[in-house]
């Protein structure tokens, strides 16, 4: 059974904004107080930094989210739970992001054991929503007349550079967390400046196919 796209983007940028909420709700108030706050404040660098980078990465989920359901039309039961396996990955990003801000400055091998785990979860986003785009792609049912399904299957191998990408940072992870927090800021700096179009049938053409389909 097919159902339309709007209850479900409307439950996922729900998801999608409780998880940036939750995100600051993990910055930690400075327990210093006088001439001692500003100090407390910069103790906390390493909250701040996780916070900008585990944000950004969510708002790049959240825009590419946003983008492919702009394209399609309806949903079946398949794409829901394709969906929610990705808001289930998304989901624990805000918990990575406060055990490696907790642990990126110690040493004695927690600080990398820590950035493993967040770089892990980013693997495992990136296969939930490689897998959610190789399903809408596959036969193309779900999208709007207007999308070039054949193009936007081609666009495959660019959705998947995240499976390259992010298995190199859990590599990276046992050699320096601090590294590995840089690297998942250059990614998500990488696919929010290269986003990835959806390529369009020319008016021309759908209208040349709709004529030799009546005909």
């Amino acid at each position: 059974m097919e159902t339309e796209t709007g209850r479900v983007e409307a439950f996922s940028d729900g998801v999608f904004a409780i998880i940036i909420t939750i995100l600051v709700l993990e910055l930690k108030v400075p327990e210093e107080t006088g001439s001692d706050f500003w100090h407390g404040v910069r103790e906390q660098w390493p909250h701040y930094a996780a916070y900008v980078v585990s944000f950004l990465i969510i708002g790049v989920m959240w825009v590419n989210h946003h983008t492919i359901f702009g394209h399609i039309k309806r949903v079946d039961r398949p794409l829901l739970f394709l969906n929610l396996l990705v808001l289930m990955v998304v989901s624990v990003i805000p918990y990575t992001t406060n055990v490696l801000a907790e642990h990126l400055m110690e040493e004695g091998g927690s600080a990398n054991a820590a950035a493993v785990l967040y770089s892990l979860l980013t693997v495992a986003y990136a296969l939930a929503f490689l897998a959610f785009w190789w399903y809408v792609t596959r036969v193309g049912h779900l999208f709007h007349d207007q999308v070039d399904k054949a193009g936007a299957r081609a666009t495959r191998v660019r959705f998947g550079l995240g499976a390259i990408a992010y298995p190199l940072t859990v590599v990276l992870a046992f050699v320096s967390a601090p590294l590995t927090l840089v690297a998942h800021f250059l990614i998500a700096l990488y696919y929010a400046a290269n986003q990835i179009p959806i390529p369009l049938v020319v008016e021309e053409e759908r209208l040349e196919t709709a004529s030799d389909l009546r005909k």
